[in-house]
């Protein structure tokens, strides 16, 4: 039933590839430009989102912020409103179709696990860094320049009091459990249809009592975008190595767990009747 859902229509036959293909950068350009575009989209709309809720959080004119002037309240706020925006893209159309990674390290932990051939991780990675950036500078028109102000900082993620160190151990432990979390979940029969509920969660959660610490990214393209309108380049290497490597380290439990055994596919909602790009086992 799965695997019919996923691989309908014309364009049935390319994209239902065996392990053993590898198509090159023209095929790979000319067949999935689509999910290039919607990861991309996704990527945007969740910093316009992440900036957007920031601003109305943290911004001195803003009235909520006055409202609620206690952090962890403001951070759990934040969480909810980021929590949800990463559920409806995940189960939205175009999360259907290209996955609803909106991360180029789970991208990158799906293609070492077989799932994503060499060229679509590429592009799915220059969809993802292209449409962070492109996400804040919408934001950041929008409201106006609101989000460049000290207070905000673009949402910027950097480390918290306690140092690079920690910071470099948080993000590679939420990174895990979040990576550990997706692949459990969309492996189980019962549990699948919950994945995005089970990732929104763990957003809302880092966020709240994980953000001190390192400011709670879990992404490279998510930190990427803020530190290009903001120029916070000095820590960005801990947020492009902890969370790959946190989403790597994942992986390789989760295969070792199994006994070799790979997951079924690279998206984060499987059941659907959008076509799917990814690896499947015969």
């Amino acid at each position: 039933m799965k695997g019919r859902a996923n691989h309908i229509g014309p364009l049935s036959a390319p994209e239902a590839a065996s392990v053993s293909e590898t198509p090159g950068v023209a095929a790979s350009l000319r067949l999935h430009w689509p999910e290039y575009l919607m990861e991309a989209g996704e990527m945007s709309l969740y910093m316009l989102c992440t900036c957007s809720f920031a601003t109305l959080l943290q911004y001195p004119a803003s009235p909520v912020r006055h409202f609620f002037v206690s952090g962890i309240v403001r951070r759990a706020l934040m969480g909810l409103g980021i929590g949800g925006t990463v559920i409806a893209l995940i189960m939205s159309p175009w999360g259907k179709q290209s996955g609803g990674h909106i991360n180029p390290a789970m991208t990158f932990a799906f293609h070492r696990l077989g799932k994503i051939a060499p060229w679509d991780a590429l592009f799915y990675g220059v969809a993802q860094f292209s449409g962070a950036t492109s996400g804040v500078a919408l934001a950041t028109f929008l409201l106006r320049g609101a989000p460049g102000d000290g207070a905000v900082r673009y949402a910027v993620t950097a480390p918290g009091v306690y140092g690079a160190a920690v910071a470099f151990a948080a993000e590679l432990a939420i990174s895990f459990i979040l990576m550990i979390t997706v692949l459990l979940a969309t492996n189980h029969e019962r549990l699948a249809r919950y994945t995005p509920y089970f990732v929104g969660s763990l957003y809302a959660v880092n966020i709240t009592f994980e953000t001190p610490l390192s400011g709670m990214s879990m992404n490279p393209a998510r930190t990427f975008g803020p530190a290009v309108y903001g120029g916070y380049w000095h820590t960005l290497w801990i947020y492009f190595i902890a969370p790959t490597v946190g989403m790597l380290a994942a992986a390789a439990v989760f295969l070792r767990a199994r006994h070799g055994a790979p997951p079924h596919c690279a998206k984060l909602d499987h059941a659907n009747n959008k076509r799917c790009i990814f690896r499947h086992d015969p």
